[in-house]
């Protein structure tokens, strides 16, 4: 098995669906640009609690994990009232550090916006930088089959 195949097959995913809400939009009901970040926050918190990866399980193990990393490519428009789907999708990584790819996809099956995040860990108390994955992270990756 090559090392891009390995890498294709440890990954996980999760799909929500959420429709455009009246503030998320400008005069024209077009989707403002900086919404999509919001959007890809929610993918996380969705993938987050259908594998078991929240933000309360870093808060209660005394760990952040800010995003030092942002990337977003607009292909076409989200306009108010469309539902869509947030397609998100877990890179295994031997950094210690969480990687997300994002799809959202309209009702037409049409991709509307890609992107990824970096997230780094932290000490929550002090904001320190944590060079290696904590340890709930590394019991979470052998539970899901990435270690």
């Amino acid at each position: 098995m090559t090392e891009k195949n390995k890498a294709i097959e440890l990954t996980l995913a999760n799909e929500c669906s959420i429709r455009v809400r009246f503030n998320e939009a400008d005069p024209l009901g077009i989707v403002w640009h900086g919404n999509y970040l919001r959007y890809f926050e929610e993918g996380r918190e969705s993938f987050g609690r259908e594998h078991g990866l929240t933000y309360r399980n870093m808060e209660e193990n005394k760990v952040a994990a800010p995003v030092v990393k942002s990337l977003c490519e607009y292909k076409l428009p989200l306009k108010y009232d469309e539902i869509f789907i947030i397609r998100t999708t877990y890179i295994d990584s031997v950094a210690a550090k969480l990687i997300f790819r994002y799809e959202l996809i309209n009702q037409q099956g049409k991709t509307v916006c890609t992107g990824e995040t970096i997230q780094v860990f932290t000490e929550l108390s002090t904001g320190e930088l944590l060079l290696n994955f904590p340890d709930f992270i590394k019991d979470w990756k052998k539970k899901v089959g990435m270690l």
